[in-house]
């Protein structure tokens, strides 16, 4: 049951409260007991409304077109680095077809690919794509506490994504030192765009931290200071939760690769020595001198591994909700799913190092950072038991949202027991520098994530547009791509164990590793067929946008407050005159003694007094 106040002031009813009984505050219009939530803390906040086709669609003030903007161009940097995965599997799978690849384009093609899909597509997607349309809706805000911020936010991540990409067009090309930049090799000559390529790079992402720390500040203060009356943290989805922990995640981890990132620029256009040692080249002494390049590497894993769970996290909380929504069953254990959300936050700043087992770390250092990565699998392991249990004897609608979710669970188990292989110093050595890693990482932070993604599209893209997309087209999009996508990383698994390296442009001619041939030609066909799918997405968003079936309000019968907006899609505001009133959890499906099997968190107690709702 929801919280219960003593209403000995008589408070009258606001907002969405206004009930016709009386309590013992007396009167008409009171609020009984049960019902009333603390008054408003702080006014309303005053919003610009745009009235032009620039100030509404272009430099728009609204989190919510702020967010299908970062979700729009998110998608087309993650196109970008689509086409150059394929590009490399043609090299790779079939040689003979790639004559015009030569390695130093291929070097580039891995680091660009890399990088966007890490930092430009999933952390862009996630914190600014789903952060900025779903916040402000779920705990029951007009918008972002400093809307102008949140634009300055968006066009800062548009330069940085247009500054990136200049660097195909610059002499020497992009840079090919690897997606995680390691000096001294980065900024050589010999490494392909060891000038304005990796300088464009290092300006690209200064630009996307100083832009995502203005969203960022946006997202945390809007959580804690924004939320509606009745919203307690305890009462906030777990999507809410996941990108909260995650942007302080970010907050705290992206300044170290923006420290790193200018002192690798000082390195290369002053000559300063952060990262450069005393460096010989053709018998010569080189003016670097006195550098560490360990440095850079303990810096870049820093804000490396926290950003695995700047991903993360959100997936985890946007599946939560998912599941629960499509089970028809209030999460199992929400408490302990906040707190392991917020313990694997904490935990990730402690195993940043279990990536750097081959650099030559003391072997103290080793074991400590091997028992870290074990202890955050348990907070891991826990979220996956609650979202089985969760589904237990639930009311499961296996529709293609429940899909993306199962596969989520399965790809992610897989990705997390190959973790614990690589987090061992004995068993990390070996493979560090196989596919295996390959492999591990994709299923992890690639395919988990993108089923995540594909999941919150189908399910809330009625609320976007107002219309279903359709379930046939999704269940073929769904197949092709759960499959397609073991198909390409179980084998290289394999590889890995057999001893394939990674980061080669070319696979020699061994007689330990003849079985590998055929296998990256199999794969190579996987991630063409993969990439494709892709395609079918695209055309039923397209179908959809013109003949789709209308939604309506709440289609999926959900609990949480987006769906209990006056209009579908939102307007500028979200919530019309008044803001709503919240009196529980948004995971009441199915209770006992209810009439329908949900139970909005605007409903009040007084009208479900003969239920077993749960006390939050």
């Amino acid at each position: 049951m929801s919280d219960e106040y003593e209403n000995k002031t008589g408070y009258q009813a606001q907002s969405s409260e206004t009930i016709s009984s009386g309590g013992r505050g007396g009167g008409s219009g009171t609020v009984p007991d049960a019902d009333h939530v603390r008054p408003a803390e702080i006014p309303e906040q005053d919003l610009y409304h745009g009235h032009s086709f620039i100030t509404k669609w272009v430099f728009c003030q609204d989190a919510k077109v702020i967010g299908v903007q970062y979700f729009l161009l998110a998608t087309f940097t993650g196109i970008i680095g689509l086409i150059l995965s394929w590009l490399m599997r043609l090299q790779l799978g079939f040689p003979e077809a790639a004559g015009f690849m030569t390695a130093e384009h291929y070097y580039q093609f891995v680091t660009m690919h890399g990088m966007i899909m890490v930092v430009y597509f999933l952390t862009a997607l996630f914190l600014g794509g789903f952060g900025n349309y779903l916040i402000p809706l779920m705990v029951g805000s007009r918008d972002m506490v400093f809307p102008y911020l949140n634009m300055v936010s968006f066009w800062s991540f548009f330069v940085a994504v247009v500054v990136l990409l200049a660097s195909f067009f610059v002499p020497g090309g992009p840079t090919g030192a690897g997606w995680t930049l390691y000096p001294p090799q980065a900024i050589l000559e010999g490494t392909p765009g060891s000038g304005m390529g990796i300088l464009l790079m290092c300006i690209s992402l200064i630009l996307f931290v100083a832009g995502f720390t203005m969203g960022g500040l946006n997202y945390m203060i809007t959580v804690l200071q924004a939320r509606t009356r009745g919203m307690t943290l305890m009462r906030m989805p777990l999507t809410v939760w996941g990108i909260f922990t995650a942007t302080i995640l970010a907050m705290l981890a992206f300044p170290a690769l923006l420290v790193g990132g200018l002192m690798m620029t000082l390195d290369n256009v002053l000559g300063t020595s952060f990262f450069m040692p005393t460096i010989l080249k053709a018998g010569e002494v080189l003016e670097y001198g006195g550098g560490s390049p360990i440095l850079f590497q303990h810096l870049f894993w820093f804000f490396g591994h926290p950003e695995v769970y700047i991903v993360a996290l959100p997936a985890f909380g946007i599946v939560s909700d998912l599941i629960s929504v499509h089970a028809r069953k209030n999460i199992f254990g929400y408490r302990m799913m906040v707190w392991a959300i917020v313990g694997i936050g904490g935990l990730s700043f402690f195993v940043w190092a279990h990536h750097m087992y081959v650099s030559g770390m003391n072997p103290w250092f080793g074991f400590f950072f091997a028992t870290t990565t074990l202890i955050i699998a348990i907070p891991t392991a826990m979220k996956v038991y609650n979202w089985i249990l969760t589904l237990w004897r639930g009311n499961i609608r296996l529709n293609v949202v429940m899909l993306w979710c199962l596969g989520f669970i399965v790809t992610f188990v897989n990705g997390g027991i190959t973790g614990l292989f690589l987090g061992n110093v004995t068993v990390d050595v070996p493979l560090s520098d196989t596919y295996f890693v390959i492999a591990h990482f994709h299923m992890v932070m690639g395919i988990a994530p993108l089923m995540v993604i594909m999941g919150a599209v189908y399910h809330w893209f009625p609320l976007v547009a107002g219309r279903f997309l359709d379930e046939k087209l999704g269940k073929w999009h769904f197949w092709l791509t759960f499959l397609g996508a073991y198909s390409i990383y179980f084998p290289m698994h394999y590889l890995g164990f057999i001893g394939v390296p990674r980061r080669y442009f070319e696979m020699y001619d061994s007689p330990y590793v003849t079985s590998a041939v055929g296998m990256n030609e199999f794969i190579s066909v996987a991630a063409f067929i993969v990439g494709a799918a892709q395609l079918i997405l695209i055309y039923n968003i397209i179908r959809t946008l013109k003949i789709g079936k209308p939604a309506g309000h709440n289609p999926w019968q959900a609990n949480s407050l987006e769906w209990l907006t006056p209009s579908v899609p939102p307007e500028h505001g979200n919530w019309g005159e008044k803001l709503p009133v919240v009196h529980r959890w948004p995971y009441d499906f199915s209770v006992p003694g209810a009439k329908e099997d949900f139970i909005t968190q605007t409903t009040p107690p007084s009208e479900v007094t003969e239920t077993e709702v749960e006390k939050t």
